[in-house]
């Protein structure tokens, strides 16, 4: 079998059975290893450390399927998806929700895939090599395991490309409606698997739907980068005084609109804006206009490392005007789904945000990604949604 051989001194997060290895780390390649290819991981004694996926274009150059000697093949993936999913029944079997992430790529040890579940069909996201290289009979063990035969690739994502992957998007199997309605909790959702963001709807943020609905309860709300509207329906049904719904896509705004009609709210009852998030909000600031909560959920800021000094700056943007626009005693509830934001940089950013908008607040809870998200102790890196509910004094 082709290998790696680390370096002196560079096996220490292997050990600790975290699964990447960063191309710095590896002192020498035996063979000559397909995009993809299984590969022992040795260490600089030539001991044997792991099993990878090898990437020769990544930067991170392989990702451990396993920590012991045994065969990747149908088997092997069927018994890893086959404990994801079991993992989430204990949650899952108590709920009425329709749809949940059943793979969480590294934290369910399959790193770079992505399976979420709506209703009866299952949608892929292809990231890694690895997955890639073994993409036919990681769909079988899928269609073994849960009985579900309708199959739609989302591998439209430009992490693809730093591993040599060219993006991919389509049925796979089975037959996908354009739209469908999922159920979560007592409410409604249309879903478009083929445009939606992600895979089609924000399945990490259930949780944080739910918790912020206390604070809803007869004030006035402001929903920036709003989306379909997820957090607008939750403030709806838990009687918000007023509702402004925030997005740049006319798209996204529409299918809000129709998610308030699904659940027996008139969107004319509520206001919605079309317009770039920045120079809306700055504009509210300029006419003083006040709200007793601000929601901001913006996209990813900083998909690399590279990009967290400028992914900082909007950040920090973004919350300044948040605190500008709340009542006193008002509440804002803001996120970050940037991976190398960490939880102590996004405190800082909002806690500097709040001293440059003259305003003094404080964190009374921290939000995270739902339970269908999990977060592999080995793995940190999978802790990327992180959110604040703060409370303006």
């Amino acid at each position: 079998m082709n290998s790696i051989v680390l370096k002196k001194g560079k096996d220490k997060a292997a050990k600790h059975r975290h699964p990447w290895i960063f191309s710095g780390a590896i002192h020498e390649l035996i063979g000559s290893p397909e995009n993809g290819e299984t590969i022992e991981v040795l260490d600089s004694n030539k001991e044997f450390l792991g099993l990878a996926a090898y990437s020769p274009y990544s930067q991170i150059r392989a990702r451990f399927w396993t920590f012991k000697k045994e065969q990747i093949n149908k088997d092997f993936f069927t018994n890893r998806i086959n404990n994801a999913i079991q993992k989430r029944n204990e949650f899952r079997n108590s709920s009425s929700d329709t749809a949940w992430r059943l793979v969480h790529g590294e934290s369910d040890l399959i790193p770079g895939l992505i399976v979420d579940q709506y209703n009866d069909v299952l949608a892929l996201q292809i990231l890694s090599s690895g997955v890639e290289f073994n993409r036919q009979i990681i769909i079988e063990s899928l269609k073994e395991i849960t009985g579900i035969q309708n199959l739609f690739e989302r591998s439209d994502v430009d992490v693809r490309r730093l591993e040599g992957l060219e993006e991919r998007k389509g049925l796979i199997t089975g037959n996908v409606p354009e739209e469908m309605t999922i159920l979560e909790g007592n409410l409604k959702f249309i879903v478009n698997i083929s445009t939606g963001h992600k895979t089609g709807f924000y399945l990490d943020q259930r949780e944080n739907r739910k918790i912020i609905s206390k604070f809803c309860k007869g004030r006035d709300i402001l929903n920036v980068f709003s989306y379909t509207g997820g957090f607008s329906v939750y403030a709806a049904f838990h009687q918000a005084n007023a509702i402004t719904s925030l997005d740049s896509s006319a798209d996204a705004i529409e299918i809000a609109k129709r998610n308030m009609n699904l659940n027996g709210f008139n969107p004319v009852s509520y206001e919605w804006m079309i317009e770039d998030a920045f120079k809306a909000l700055r504009k509210m600031r300029d006419i003083q206009r006040k709200f007793d909560v601000v929601i901001l959920d913006p996209p990813k800021f900083a998909a690399t490392q590279s990009q967290v000094e400028k992914a900082s700056r909007g950040y920090k943007d973004i919350n300044l005007l948040g605190f500008k626009l709340l009542n006193p005693g008002g509440i804002l509830i803001t996120f970050s789904c940037s991976g190398g934001i960490n939880d102590s940089l996004f405190q800082k950013i909002i806690s500097d945000a709040a001293l440059d908008a003259g305003v003094s607040a404080s964190i009374v809870q921290k939000l995270i990604q739902g339970p269908d998200h999990p977060i592999g102790l080995n793995f940190p890196e999978g802790s990327y949604l992180k959110g604040f509910v703060c409370k303006r004094d």
